[in-house]
């Protein structure tokens, strides 16, 4: 019998050793606790983890093995979720959890598949910068999905159903969450945005998808090539037919391929580039700052 049917699952690696224990407390503080916590360990041990946080979690361990990837050791944490489990709800644990998270995203999850919420940006210390990380509130999957992601390890949950089919990922995949939504939205899954913050998101220096400008060029050239990374993984998944969903992918996977050779081409042209976006009026989104439409002439003549 499954019960709790949620399991709120993140991974902790040293990297987050001072964070840890405020993070585990915004877990403990839920409004609604009947989940099960699932912890990947990734580079650390059970013991290091207990030691970080004082007392030994209630929670199922994946602890990662020689020759693991942080791919891998998720990977391994959720195909044992999804058979066991209704719903799973996926946090970072460098963020922090509002008491409302856990309720906003099972009540979501009755009506649909994919739900992601807003983050509330603050700083490495947690204070607040005054960015909210959301789409619009007119998004539609198919305009978001292509060029950019806010389906999140921080801020999404999954009608565990839906997240078998998209299993399993490559265990050098390093954007996962980006690659699992693509795959819920290409098999059909109904995928939802709240607007409401229920995470506090923290920017700092080690971040893999940095979204508060000031943007540098080599932050852009990084991303640029995670994002193409993403496409070569994503592009041989599709069917080949006229699919409306597998064109748009890969126009966009043409595009980034563009975008790179020119910026890499000419330092002058990727700090123009990137002086140009540091000046518009910033969109909170992961990858946004990569072969942003609206500086299409700087690369695209």
């Amino acid at each position: 019998m499954k019960h709790p049917n949620c399991a709120l699952y993140t991974t902790v690696y040293p990297q987050v050793r001072r964070l840890l224990p405020v993070w585990y407390e915004s877990v403990r503080s839920q409004d609604d606790d009947s989940f099960d916590l699932w912890l990947g360990v990734d580079g650390w041990t059970k013991a290091d983890v207990v030691d970080c946080l004082g007392e030994e979690p209630r929670a199922t361990w994946v602890v990662g093995e020689p020759g693991d990837s942080g791919a891998s050791i998720r990977l391994r944490a959720m195909e044992r979720i999804v058979e066991g489990y209704d719903t799973v709800i996926l946090v970072d644990s460098d963020d922090l959890l509002t008491d409302s998270r856990v309720a906003a995203a099972r009540q979501a999850l009755h009506s649909h598949d994919v739900v992601g919420c807003a983050l509330r940006v603050v700083d490495a210390h947690g204070r607040a910068t005054g960015a909210i990380f959301a789409p619009h509130r007119d998004w539609r999957p198919e305009q978001m999905l292509v060029r950019h992601n806010v389906f999140g390890f921080s801020n999404s949950a999954y009608r565990t159903n839906v997240l078998r089919q998209c299993l399993p990922f490559p265990r050098d995949c390093v954007l996962i969450d980006w690659f699992l939504a693509t795959r819920a939205w290409l098999a059909g899954a109904d995928l939802w945005f709240d607007h409401e913050p229920r995470m506090l998101y923290r920017q700092y220096g080690a971040n893999t998808a940095r979204i508060v400008p000031p943007f540098r060029p080599h932050e852009i050239l990084d991303a640029t090539r995670r994002v193409m990374r993403h496409y070569a993984l994503v592009l041989p998944l599709l069917q080949e037919d006229a699919d409306r969903r597998a064109a748009a992918l890969r126009d966009a996977s043409r595009e980034i391929a563009a975008f790179d050779q020119a910026m890499r081409a000419s330092p002058a042209r990727l700090d123009t580039y990137t002086q140009s976006l540091n000046a518009l009026p910033a969109r909170y989104v992961w990858w946004w700052a990569v072969a942003n439409p609206l500086l299409r002439h700087l690369w695209n003549n």
